[in-house]
């Protein structure tokens, strides 16, 4: 996907992290703007339109998490939240609220840059008819309810595939434990998290070669996994 022009917007306090990102992301020729506060940021999304959103969690006029929600009542422009690691809490409810990645300060460009490239790529795909879903040799086929890996078909329980399903269609973000219990067993089941473990961990055990070292169910501690 070409990169060239998309229109970043940075909304954080820190006038050091903005001259980083805004420098860094120009450079690789991004459409740039910052911001240093929760209402310049939603006046910005409104009439810059951008096509990414970059939200600290810490901002002095209103919380990311309301700057969050204001804009997913209207918007589903990609979010990726910077955050510390003290506020993993916050991490998780921004997921869960709307957000589509994160990023712990501090933090590589390297890094911050896959992030976007997967969230531009889902928002793209999103509404696009692909009923066959390709990871290197993990292919998963939605009309057939098939897996494959090198060709192999792969046995799942009805249950195993449901996961598998919700990370392949949000393939590159993070789904929450929250998340991923209530669209698969229900919201009674949302704080089963031990539950979730058991059945990453089958699925693991068919689809990776070395399950203790994953290559494409990646668990994100404490927050849920993502598909890559």
């Amino acid at each position: 996907m070409d990169k060239k022009g998309q229109r970043i917007l940075i909304i954080d306090d820190e006038p050091q992290i903005r001259r980083f990102l805004r420098v860094s992301l120009t450079s690789h020729s991004y459409d740039v703007r910052d911001v240093g506060t929760g209402q310049a940021g939603l006046d910005e999304v409104a009439s810059f339109s951008p096509e990414l959103v970059i939200l600290d969690l810490g901002l002095p006029d209103m919380s990311g998490i309301e700057v969050l929600t204001q804009i997913r009542a209207w918007s589903k422009v990609p979010i990726i939240i910077l955050s510390v690691t003290e506020q993993e809490t916050d991490k998780i409810t921004a997921l869960d609220k709307g957000a589509d990645d994160y990023v712990t300060k501090p933090f590589g460009m390297g890094e911050l840059l896959a992030r976007m490239r997967a969230a531009l790529r889902h928002t793209a795909g999103v509404g696009e008819e692909q009923p066959v879903l390709r990871f290197d040799e993990l292919v998963i086929d939605l009309p057939h309810r098939q897996i494959k890996v090198a060709d192999e078909e792969i046995k799942l329980t009805p249950t195993e595939y449901d996961l598998m399903k919700n990370l392949a269609l949000n393939a590159g973000k993070v789904l929450t434990h929250k998340f991923l219990l209530k669209a698969v067993w229900g919201p009674a089941y949302e704080n089963d998290i031990q539950y979730l473990r058991v059945f990453m961990g089958q699925i693991r055990r068919k689809i990776e070669t070395d399950p203790s070292r994953p290559r494409h169910i990646i668990t994100e501690p404490g927050v849920g996994y993502r598909l890559l």
